[in-house]
C-alpha cells in the first residue's frame, strides 16, 4: 500500500511515503509513474485550495481516495480523473465533505489572515498558486497540512492559529523537511 497526502509542499526532498504535492514539484524519484499521474491530476482539480486536503493510497490497481475537502464537487472531480488514469481498475473515495458552516468559514479565513499574514510565514509560504500549507476547519477545529523548512516556522505557525478567536484545537501536522 502507498499512501501520499496531496497538499503542497515547500519542497522535493520530504519523505517518500507522506509526500504531499506541489504544482510545480514532482513526488519522490522511486515513486511509481501511475503515482506521479495520480497527484498530477488531483493537484490540478480547478477547485483545490488550500482550505482543502487531498491524499490517496494506492493498493494494486486500487486507489483509495482520503482527505477533506470543502465542496461536494470536489469529491466527485477527484474520484472522476483517477478513475481515467490508465491502470487504475477501482476508485474508493472516502473524501469527506466539510459540513457548512458560517463559523468554520469564518475560522478559516481569521486562520489564513493569522498563518499567511505574518511576514516571515507569508513571503516563505504563500507566494505560489498552491500555498504549501493548508487550513481544515472542522466544527472550530483547525487540522493545519504541508511542510515548512524548520521546527521554529512550525511553532510559529502553531501559534498563529492557535491564536484566532473561537478555535477550539489546533492539530499541527505540518511536517519539517528533512525531518524523516
Amino acid at each position: 500500500m502507498y499512501k501520499i497526502p496531496i497538499v503542497a509542499f515547500a519542497a522535493a526532498s520530504l519523505m517518500a511515503q507522506t509526500q504531499h504535492n506541489d504544482p510545480y514539484v514532482s513526488g519522490p524519484a522511486n515513486e511509481p509513474k501511475i503515482a506521479q499521474e495520480i497527484r498530477h491530476h488531483l493537484v490540478m482539480l480547478p477547485y483545490y485550495s488550500l482550505f482543502d486536503d487531498l491524499a490517496f493510497q494506492m493498493n494494486g490497481d486500487t486507489v483509495t481516495l482520503l482527505g477533506a475537502v470543502t465542496r461536494p464537487t470536489l469529491k466527485s472531480d477527484a474520484e472522476n480523473v483517477v478513475k481515467r488514469i490508465e491502470g487504475v481498475t477501482q476508485v474508493n473515495n472516502q473524501i469527506e465533505v466539510l459540513p457548512l458552516s458560517p463559523i468554520d468559514d469564518r475560522i478559516q479565513l481569521a486562520t489564513f489572515r493569522a498563518v499567511y499574514g505574518d511576514p516571515q510565514v507569508g513571503a516563505r509560504y504563500g507566494n505560489r498558486a498552491l500555498p504549501s500549507i493548508h487550513i481544515i476547519v472542522k466544527n472550530g477545529n483547525v487540522t493545519l497540512e504541508g511542510a515548512v523548512a524548520n521546527e521554529g516556522d512550525k511553532n510559529l505557525i502553531n501559534i498563529r492559529a492557535s491564536g484566532v478567536p473561537n478555535v477550539f484545537k489546533v492539530n499541527n501536522n505540518l511536517v519539517v523537511e528533512g525531518s524523516h
